[in-house]
């Protein structure tokens, strides 16, 4: 019987799960609303038993979630959601529900390092040394790949709470930092902040001018802070199709001519758009079974 890899990508407002071959291709596929952990989780489990039963039995899941994580290998809480936003989600052992009833290895990375490291392997990051991908949407985060790999460190990065200035009387929605990227810029920011979708706004909305401009200066920080070879900006507020030049030409504004970027390189060349679109977080968790091998 042929063996599949099982693939999830674990979101604030939709799980999306998918069987995939050896060569990425896409076998099975189903998206769950992201609801109570028991129900949603409950849903992805029966997406594989019932694959399973029509013979595409996963032999392994790669499992890119939404955090907090507590990604250390030594505590008893590896594997789970720790203190999050999403309300009903923190300290939810995400990788154990799913690892005891599938009955197979389960592979776990945030959401947004796993998309960071498939856009280094088939994406618009192949070859960069340090890159950092951004999902702006209902949440805000960022991963970092550091030569092919994920980074953690003391827990893993949260670029999203990342604190910047704003302007005075603009608050943001956070439940822990009233001025973090994630609170002002998200998807569900510019729900709070200017009471309407990012969906209906059109390009002359004044939305985007605060939008781009707390980017650009989450963008200033990353590139000062890592020096990054890509910062790939992805997720459904990007699909706004002036957003990116607009970061782009604010960030370079803030730079101020301070980095001399090496020769031939452009703004345009570092700041890019996700090169999979949609299937960057899909592939990331599929690039995440490779631990199996």
């Amino acid at each position: 019987m042929t063996l599949y890899k099982g693939a999830i990508e674990a979101g604030g407002t939709k799980f999306n799960c998918a069987i995939m071959s050896e060569q990425r291709e896409i076998i099975a596929q189903t998206r769950i609303p992201t609801t109570s952990p028991e129900e949603t989780i409950g849903k992805v489990i029966a997406f594989y038993h019932e694959n399973a039963d029509r013979n595409l039995k996963v032999s392994s899941v790669g499992l890119a979630c939404f955090g907090p994580l507590d990604l250390n290998l030594n505590s008893d809480q590896y594997g789970s959601i720790t203190q999050t936003p999403k309300p009903n989600w923190s300290n939810v052992p995400i990788r154990n529900m799913l690892m005891n009833s599938l009955s197979v290895p389960v592979f776990i990375e945030t959401d947004v390092n796993a998309a960071a490291l498939a856009e280094y392997k088939w994406g618009n990051a192949q070859t960069a040394e340090v890159c950092v991908y951004v999902t702006i949407g209902t949440g805000l985060g960022g991963g970092l790949v550091i030569d092919g790999r994920p980074i953690h460190g003391l827990v893993h990065p949260e670029m999203g709470h990342m604190l910047v200035n704003i302007p005075d009387n603009t608050h943001g929605c956070c439940p822990f930092h009233d001025n973090c990227a994630e609170g002002l810029a998200s998807g569900t920011a510019m729900r709070h902040i200017w009471k309407q979708t990012a969906e209906d706004f059109d390009e002359n909305h004044p939305a985007w001018e605060l939008e781009s401009e707390v980017l650009a200066k989450f963008c200033h920080n990353l590139m000062m802070i890592l020096s990054p070879n890509k910062i790939i900006l992805g997720g459904g507020v990007m699909g706004q199709s002036l957003l990116i030049e607009m970061v782009r030409t604010k960030l370079e504004n803030s730079l101020a001519g301070y980095i001399s970027f090496p020769k031939g390189v452009k703004i345009s060349d570092v700041i890019v758009e996700t090169g999979l679109g949609e299937l960057s977080g899909l592939y990331g968790a599929f690039a995440l079974t490779a631990q199996e091998d």
